[in-house]
């Protein structure tokens, strides 16, 4: 029997998860996990803290804390929400633990003995002198060489999204002391990545290792295959994988005191070592699920993380030899907040456990969260959560579509056929969504539901889990389009003892019962309420066979005489006059983010102001190419007398001023109105462009241009002569 290993992208312990994350990688893997376990696969559905790295004893450095207390702080909270948003993890790891450095400490010196995987290398890495320390990337600051931010990290500036090395920031500081730190020589391990790069290309291209299949190719989404072939393209580099630092896993080989594994080595190690842990627990063997023909590995990730899992992680598992490989890697794309991109640092963020605080006391809180993220789930674009869309989707979809329908159906159970199930007659024949579709009991399980449930295994199999929510909404359509084809209540008025009654409402319950197990990977909450309103055991391993089995026989899920349990509104409507607390909550958050973007807005005209008057400062200060004095001669500049000036309607930035140049007056269009107010020009001498072809500006001819000067601020100032100058002087 095949094992399937899921794994979701090790969270890192350095603070809270938002719900960017969320639906970037968890809630994808949870789907798939639920739904595989529904058609009785033997899963493994792996997770866990990423608790070292230079990030984290940064953090604790600034919160004055021990670096164990930052990730036990962040660990046990991020644990704790997945937990409470229904992410059912076999087991929540964590990469601090005892088993998981025995276990990367292994796989460095089974690569280490092996030969030919490392080489060590002596390179210039700064050193921090008043701390005697190397300084990890992440430990320098300065001015990227990209964009001029001043605040650039060693391996990244976080304003323009450029990858960095250190040596390549401008004025670089230790984040510890400050100072500028020195380039001292340090020895480290490098994995010869490149040495892998054509069997990487093979996998990755055709699917195959080593000429025998192992995946198809045309499966994998296509922003995963082409930044792993961009990659590929460049040519793959030896990446170095330990550092100097005294937090993470220790390096177990001579001469390397003070050096431990570079986080992005062991991290994904941690996927192994967490399914050590969990088939310890369970009475399992951790082999059987990474090793092997029989595995079939998918790791769920953000596109942040594409190049680490489907080139490096592979590499490292291909450079071992007895480990699988991903047969694929859905990774999503980023999910924005409000049209902009998230950002804990601005605030512009909803935390996981945040939304859970806020929200404590609103119905289905969780599930209206999933399904939120689920139907805007960024699978091959960018995504983009809003609050109004949240509102819309919670009420249209899931209060007017699937919950009216469960409710509708479950109240006539108790009004005409006393809560229980109802004997009928499988042969008769009643009416489908339409006159048209006219069918038997079996016929339209066979032929109406079974299709959609068969769409929905297709759709979620393929990591198309959007659609794949949309057919579950399908069936519930399809089952109030039934409902009010055959108008039962009408019906019962008219003969209360007609045939139909019962058939109409057993089939009604069909389509609940189907409904309550095909919504159970996406909104498990909901679909227990579902299966407790309708007697139902929980969903065990194989359900989803047995489900596609009785429809295809057209057999009942719940047989006649089921009893079935008084409903309740599943969904209470956010946009409810008689309840408006939950709207009002609603409009306290996009309250909140609007006062955000508008402080963001002004913010970054204040930066492009600034930036704009840095070119100015740059282009006054900077040298022009010479000029011969022929080129000045042709000039002719002039002074002259503002007698009127008056603004232009409609053209905040212009002025009509009629100038006296001595034996004549003109008229000229100039842009200084920001500057100057039209009574305060009359009666200045100013000098002027004489020589100039006349140019309409603003709906008047412009007969010349005065001078200004502009200072680096974007102020301008009228270039004015001495006293005691006559109006048509030269100016030479």
């Amino acid at each position: 029997m095949k094992k399937h290993t899921i794994t979701a992208a090790l969270p890192y312990a350095n603070g809270p998860l938002h719900l960017g994350h969320l639906a970037g990688a968890y809630l994808p893997a949870d789907i798939y996990a639920r739904f595989l376990r529904l058609q009785g696969k033997d899963v493994a559905f792996v997770c866990g803290s990423d608790e070292h790295g230079a990030a984290i004893t940064i953090r604790a450095k600034k919160e004055g804390r021990s670096p164990q207390e930052i990730i036990d702080t962040y660990h046990f909270l991020n644990k704790e929400t997945f937990e409470k948003l229904g992410i059912s993890f076999d087991i929540y790891h964590r990469t601090s633990e005892k088993l998981h450095h025995e276990t990367a400490q292994e796989f460095f010196r089974f690569l280490n003995k092996k030969g030919g995987e490392f080489e060590e290398k002596e390179t210039e890495q700064y050193y921090d002198e008043a701390y005697k320390q190397f300084l990890a990337d992440r430990y320098i600051t300065g001015t990227c060489p990209k964009c001029g931010h001043e605040e650039a990290f060693g391996d990244q500036c976080e304003k323009c999204g450029s990858a960095l090395s250190p040596t390549e920031l401008i004025n670089p500081r230790s984040t510890m002391s400050g100072n500028t730190p020195v380039l001292k020589p340090t020895t480290h391990w490098y994995f010869k990545l490149d040495k892998h790069g054509d069997e990487l290309r093979e996998w990755i291209e055709t699917g195959k290792i080593n000429g025998v299949q192992h995946h198809d190719p045309e499966s994998w989404r296509k922003h995963v295959l082409g930044q792993c072939l961009s990659w590929l393209d460049s040519g793959l580099q030896s990446r170095a994988i330990t550092r100097d630092l005294d937090w993470g896993v220790p390096v177990p080989a001579p001469g390397a005191e003070g050096k431990v594994l570079y986080v992005w080595f062991d991290a994904p190690i941690g996927y192994i070592s967490a399914t050590k842990k969990w088939a310890l627990d369970n009475g399992k063997n951790w082999e059987d699920y990474w090793k092997g023909d029989d595995v079939e590995l998918i790791h769920f990730i953000g596109k942040d993380n594409i190049v680490f899992h489907c080139i490096v992680f592979p590499a490292m598992l291909k450079a071992h030899g007895e480990f699988a490989l991903p047969v694929n890697v859905p990774a999503n794309q980023f999910l924005n907040l409000e049209g902009r991109k998230f950002s804990k640092s601005k605030g512009w963020v909803i935390e996981q456990h945040q939304y859970l605080i806020d929200f404590a006391d609103f119905p289905n809180k969780e599930d209206a969260l999933r399904y939120a993220l689920i139907r805007t789930m960024p699978e091959n674009k960018d995504g983009d959560f809003k609050w109004d869309e949240f509102v819309a989707l919670h009420d249209n979809e899931l209060a007017d579509n699937l919950g009216n329908f469960f409710n509708r159906v479950l109240s006539f159970i108790q009004k005409y056929s006393d809560g229980k199930a109802p004997a009928f007659d499988t042969n008769l024949t009643i009416k489908g969504a339409t006159e048209e579709t006219s069918s038997t009991y079996s016929i339209f399980c066979k032929e109406q539901l079974l299709p959609l449930v068969e769409q929905l295994e297709n759709d979620i199999l393929a990591f198309e889990f959007k659609n794949a929510i949309s057919t579950v909404l399908e069936i519930s359509r399809l089952g109030n389009a039934m409902f009010q084809s055959n108008a039962p209540w009408k019906t019962a008025k008219e003969n209360p003892e007609a045939a139909e009654i019962p058939a109409v409402l057993a089939l009604g319950l069909q389509i609940a019962a189907v409904s309550a197990l095909c919504i159970e990977p996406f909104l498990p909450f909901i679909a227990a309420k579902m299966r407790n309103f309708l007697g139902l055991p929980q969903a065990v391993a194989g359900a989803f066979e047995r489900l596609k089995t009785l429809l295809n026989n057209g057999e009942a899920i719940l047989p006649a005489g089921s009893v079935i349990n008084e409903p309740e509104v599943l969904f209470a409507k956010i946009q409810n006059k008689k309840e408006p607390r939950w709207q009002e909550l609603i409009d306290l958050q996009k309250t909140a983010l609007a006062e955000l973007m508008k402080k963001f807005e002004e913010e970054e005209k204040a930066e492009a102001k600034a930036e704009e008057q840095k070119a100015k400062a740059t282009e006054q200060t900077a040298a022009k190419e010479p000029i011969e004095f022929d080129d000045f001669a042709k000039l002719e500049l002039r002074v002259g007398t503002v007698e009127s000036a008056e603004r232009i309607p409609k053209k905040d930035r212009l002025l009509k001023l009629s100038i006296n140049l001595g034996s004549e007056t003109r008229t000229i269009v100039s842009g200084i109105a920001e500057h100057y107010a039209p009574e305060d020009l009359v009666g200045k001498q100013v000098t002027v462009v004489a020589n100039l072809k006349p140019k309409k500006l603003g709906g008047f001819e412009s007969h010349g241009m005065i001078l200004t000067a502009e200072t680096p601020e974007g102020k301008l100032f009228l270039v004015q002569p001495t006293e005691g100058v006559a109006n048509g002087s030269v100016v030479k």
